[in-house]
């Protein structure tokens, strides 16, 4: 989870947009198939030199900007084009977020494999029942986490 929100895959969804945004523009004959092949060959990013940009700009996605451009070479002027750093920044966003959710998603099916198999575990543990914070008729620890499992 953690090598999900370091700023190296963050940079690298930025250029995954900036890609693609330039992909659909080379579709719709916007900007040059030549220039569209430049860019996805040459652009690439240096974290330590955005961050050192950043400095001087105090703008995080004119920083990233600049760096790749010393990559891609005068191509680098579709990089961009007609778009809003929002543009970038939420949709980079919500593909993190969809990275991320993919973990957990897969963390809980791990979980609700282990919740089931105790349950069939401890089909006969018994334990105290609780109704409205007290105690009730005894259960069988299973039956509790075969609630949880169902939920």
């Amino acid at each position: 989870m953690g090598r999900i929100w370091e700023t190296e895959n963050r940079f690298a969804k930025w250029l995954e947009v900036e890609i693609a945004a330039c992909e659909a523009m080379a579709e719709e004959g916007l900007i040059p198939q030549k220039a569209l092949k430049n860019i996805k060959k040459k652009a690439r990013f240096d974290v330590d030199r955005i961050l050192e940009i950043e400095e001087k700009t105090k703008h995080d996605i004119i920083a990233f900007l600049t760096n790749v451009e010393e990559y891609v070479g005068p191509d680098s002027r579709f990089i961009h084009m007609g778009l809003t750093s929002s543009d970038i920044l939420d949709t980079s966003f919500a593909m993190l977020l969809k990275e991320a959710m993919a973990l957990i998603v897969e963390d809980v099916k791990g979980f609700m494999a282990v919740i089931k198999g105790r349950a069939f575990e401890h089909k006969n543990t018994v334990m105290i029942g609780r109704s409205h914070g007290i105690h009730a008729e005894p259960i069988t620890f299973g039956l509790k986490l075969a609630v949880w499992y169902a939920k």
